[in-house]
């Protein structure tokens, strides 16, 4: 089903700047949810106070009933919390099967020590790691590239090997940080079907932070939209396209409405 989200007086400064001011929203468990906004309106910042690679000034954010507010990263996706980059940052001599098997690692048992010196255990718990990495990218239509690696392999793919890698952690929340960027019209419709396939089947909430709104009203049931690090308006992707509030805002940064 998925964990709930609920995110209350979220506020990130960098100095004297503030660049998430007062943020609050919901995601119900199950859903899929948008968070769209202009360049620079705080999207990415936002994800980064979530993942707990930033620590905000104040506010909450609870996932089901755990507080993650300055919780580090590996304590956080321990907590069922997983996310994708803008730029999928993969291994790329590595094989794309070897790329996924290291979102695995949260569930070694051990530590460096024990991983080190290739203990029975260890080896053990590498060896269910593969069997689910491999299960998982022919589940998602990938297995066929496993023993390729990563840098023969197109940018759509690139994206689905790391939303693989994600799914390895076995997030009770996804977050998906513009995962249509650089992607043809044909890739962003496969990539349409798999975010659906996740939230359904594998029963993960998703967050989307996206500028393609096509995407965004395809997979989403509710968006907030930001601006300048505050929460401009919240409701459906149909709502948030005609909200003069948001049109304004993207005239104004030089983006089309289209494309938010």
């Amino acid at each position: 089903m998925g964990a709930r989200l609920e995110i209350e007086g979220l506020t990130l400064a960098f100095g004297g700047v503030r660049v998430l001011q007062d943020i609050s929203f919901v995601v119900e468990a199950g859903q899929v949810f948008g968070l769209v906004g202009p360049n620079g309106a705080g999207k990415t910042s936002l994800f980064n106070c979530m993942s707990g690679h930033y620590r905000p000034t104040s506010g909450s954010v609870r996932l089901d009933d755990k507080e993650l507010l300055n919780a580090p990263a590996w304590r956080v996706s321990r907590l069922g919390l997983a996310r994708t980059f803008q730029h999928a940052a993969l291994r790329p001599e590595a094989t794309v099967l070897e790329n996924v098997m290291l979102g695995g690692h949260t569930r070694l048992r051990g530590g460096p020590l024990s991983w080190a010196l290739r203990l029975p255990r260890t080896k053990a718990d590498e060896r269910k790691v593969r069997t689910e990495a491999l299960e998982l990218l022919d589940r998602l239509g990938m297995g066929w590239a496993a023993d390729r690696k990563a840098s023969e392999l197109s940018l759509g793919l690139h994206k689905g090997v790391e939303l693989c890698r994600a799914l390895m952690q076995e997030p009770t929340l996804l977050l998906l940080d513009e995962p249509a960027a650089g992607l043809p019209h044909s890739e962003v419709e496969n990539l349409i079907n798999l975010v659906r396939e996740v939230n359904t089947e594998f029963g993960v909430t998703v967050v989307v932070v996206e500028h393609n709104m096509g995407l965004i009203s395809a997979v989403s049931e509710r968006v907030i939209v930001l601006n300048h690090g505050r929460k401009l308006m919240e409701g459906t992707p149909k709502e948030a396209q005609s909200d003069p509030r948001v049109i304004e805002a993207y005239i104004g940064s030089g983006v089309s409405n289209g494309a938010a």
